[in-house]
């Protein structure tokens, strides 16, 4: 483990392979050590001037005092906030949780840990390691990625004081990332293709193809390889010179874009939100 102590016959082993030539990520393999303990060590050796046949005919004590392995705090520390990477990746799905809040969580516990940019370095390297995939690569102009939230947000009717929730569109740019948003009364047909022709305007073109998820408005029939669009939509693309592609089911990277999207708008627009009071469609948006 990276916050172990080494013992003495895998020090003798380290400092055999090292004045051998074999590689610092040999030796962390074959010892099964962390590379930054390695490293530490090789580090000291180098700075002792001593040989490793004068090291070999020193008792375990001297060599102890020598290597100062009393503590490693760097491997400690990080192997301390590594433990919480499994935890963190299953907040991160929560509604409005973020890498900051988490990172203010582990200050809490541990003040003397990683400053956010540390932080945010050790977990994207650890999501890499664990669920490594290439990222995609957009043209711009070329998709434009559309969703609505899962969670809604709330119109109150003055005269009754009934309360009316209501969707959330969310459209979002493949290339520069650009982000619509705009609440609607549902998720019809009518109210959806609203949302797209606004979105457009918004952008001030029409990219090559739209990627929608598979609601009823989009997709009157799902398929892996031909899902069925709804003639509303269709003539809708006809009129902007566009393409319907819809997401695949069961396949997130399809629309990974506007997934992010739609936790930056929990945080960004619900959150701050959350306890005021809307009257009207148009007052919300």
């Amino acid at each position: 483990m990276a916050n172990k102590k080494i013992d003495m016959l895998q020090l003798k082993q380290l400092l055999r392979l090292y004045t051998q030539g074999v590689s610092k990520l040999q030796i962390s393999s074959q010892l099964g050590l962390s590379r930054n303990t390695v490293k530490k060590y090789i580090t000291l050796f180098t700075t002792s001037k001593f040989t490793y046949e004068e090291i070999k005919e020193l008792n375990d004590t001297d060599i102890e005092d020598l290597f100062d392995t009393k503590e490693l705090d760097s491997d400690e520390k990080e192997a301390i906030l590594y433990k919480y990477f499994p935890y963190f990746t299953k907040e991160l799905l929560k509604t409005g949780v973020t890498r900051h809040i988490l990172w203010q969580e582990y200050l809490l516990k541990h003040p003397e840990g990683y400053r956010y940019s540390q932080f945010c370095y050790h977990l994207r390297t650890w999501q890499k390691k664990t669920s490594p995939s290439l990222p995609k690569q957009h043209k711009a102009g070329d998709k434009m990625f559309v969703d609505s939230t899962g969670k809604k947000l709330s119109i109150i009717d003055k005269s009754t004081g009934e309360i009316t929730s209501v969707e959330v569109f969310i459209s979002i740019l493949g290339s520069s990332r650009m982000t619509y948003v705009e609440a609607s009364l549902t998720q019809n047909t009518e109210d959806f293709i609203s949302s797209l022709t606004n979105s457009l305007h918004f952008y001030q073109g029409v990219p090559l193809a739209i990627v929608p998820d598979n609601l009823k408005a989009a997709v009157t029939k799902s398929d892996k390889y031909e899902p069925k669009i709804a003639h509303n939509l269709q003539d809708f693309a006809l009129h902007y010179n566009t393409t319907i592609l819809p997401a695949r089911s069961y396949k997130p990277k399809d629309k990974a874009l506007v997934e992010n999207a739609v936790k930056t708008i929990y945080t960004r627009v619900f959150a701050p939100l959350r306890n005021r009071e809307f009257f009207s469609l148009q007052e919300l948006n």
